[in-house]
């Protein structure tokens, strides 16, 4: 039985061990309506009191559907090959005293520790516009974390369902490898991208690649779900470093490690960036009144004092209803100040600690959406392209999945003190 690694301990008055955490891209700090249970914006993996790791043991060749189901009910965990009618491929899986495994999926059943859901672009991430038909797996992937410093993470596509069994059938795309041992991908597959330099604000996107079932790393399909697969990277692995992007077609989660997240800004610092940012009693350089960013549990609704932005320009304004003009888009409005057209846009504090690269100020806003961050978390998240669809990739700010758009994805914003 498997069952929420946080909520764990390794011994009586000891912080456990903690491997990193997984925070889901689109969300500002927590799901619309809340965190709850295994469904939440982000998951710690701690170190479990006992290890549930798995490794491969037994291969069976099995010709009859009754002898795949008879190994798969010994209460063991295996993944099935099915490679004709009648030949499917059993690999038994033992006991590994050495490692924890965390399993990701949309499956609410007990094996998933992690329950994630389609996330939807923009500010309609309610539970109310539910995805009709979702395109992430029940049983997504698993990350495998090693019990023994340095705390290795692995990331595998698939997890293993309630009758501890993966299974591939006939259509999914699997082979023998040279070594003689089975591998697979998943129907939609899951990609992982590695920034290069690591998680800071000088690294650059990686290359995203498809992890197989048993952790080796491919070229992508040429679509999502394509029978062929792409070709072995033999030099990259399956190692989760802090920074990394894992898509599960549907969501993608960016991986913290526990040494990345010390040197991250905390929800706390954040707090205090927006109360220094307040203190300045930045102005509205029309009206004249002070602006304000709402409290951070105030982050759906549309404050009176809310500072707002032309994103052309980055002049920062208090809410008003002059500047349309009729040749321009019904969000468009010519800036004041320096005559610029573009969107205006309420401004929304990034609140996921888990998205900045360093702890400086909030000076820059994502475009067309409006929330504020770091300028090098904003340039950061600019340059990522992130999986769309089934072969597009595009940038979209982390804290609400909108795609980005206009010459550099982000504004530097212009605020005016107070005259006193």
């Amino acid at each position: 039985m498997f069952s929420p690694g946080q909520e764990e301990h390794c011994a009586p008055n000891k912080e456990p061990v903690k491997y990193g955490e997984l925070v889901v891209l689109g969300y500002n700090g927590a799901l619309p309506n809340g965190d709850r249970g295994r469904r939440k914006s982000r998951f710690a993996l701690y170190k479990r009191p006992k290890a549930n790791g798995v490794k491969p043991s037994t291969v069976h060749v099995i010709s009859t559907p009754q002898a795949s189901k008879a190994i798969s009910c010994k209460g063991q965990h295996s993944i099935s090959y099915t490679l004709s009618r009648n030949q499917t491929v059993v690999v038994e899986y033992t006991h590994d005293k050495d490692t924890d495994m965390f399993q990701v999926g949309r499956s609410t059943e007990s094996p998933i520790d992690f329950v994630v859901t389609d996330t939807i672009s923009g500010s309609q991430n309610t539970d109310e516009s539910q995805i009709t038909q979702s395109t992430i797996s029940r049983f997504a992937c698993r990350i495998v974390c090693d019990r023994n410093e340095p705390y290795t993470a692995r990331i595998f596509a698939a997890g293993f369902d309630s009758s501890k069994n993966i299974f591939l059938g006939e259509k999914a795309a699997k082979w023998k490898n040279p070594d003689g041992h089975m591998d697979g991908l998943t129907t939609n597959g899951v990609l992982v991208m590695h920034p290069r330099g690591g998680f800071t604000e000088e690294s650059q996107p990686g290359i995203w690649r498809e992890i197989s079932v048993c952790g080796d790393v491919y070229t992508l399909r040429e679509t999502r779900s394509a029978q062929q697969r792409g070709k072995l990277v033999e030099s990259e692995t399956n190692v989760l470093q802090d920074g990394s992007l894992i898509d599960l077609c549907g969501a993608t989660l960016l991986w913290r490690t526990a040494d990345g997240l010390f040197h991250t800004p905390t929800q706390k610092h954040i707090e205090a960036l927006r109360q220094e940012i307040n203190a300045a009693r930045p102005q509205c350089p029309v009206g004249l009144n002070t602006l304000a960013f709402p409290s951070i549990n105030r982050k759906e609704v549309v404050e009176e004092k809310q500072p707002w932005a032309y994103l052309s320009c980055g002049h920062v304004h208090g809410y008003h209803n002059w500047g349309h003009r009729s040749d321009t888009e019904a969000n468009e409005r010519e800036c004041p100040m320096c005559r610029t057209v573009g969107p205006y846009v309420p401004l929304w504090l990034g609140c996921e600690a888990g998205f900045y690269v360093d702890a400086g100020p909030p000076t820059h806003a994502f475009t067309p959406c409006g929330h504020v961050c770091s300028e090098k978390s904003a340039k950061y998240w600019s340059q990522i392209p992130l999986p769309h669809g089934t072969h597009a990739f595009h940038a979209a700010c982390p804290f609400c999945a909108t795609q980005l758009v206009g010459e550099q994805n982000c504004i530097k914003l212009i605020f005016q003190g107070p005259v006193d």
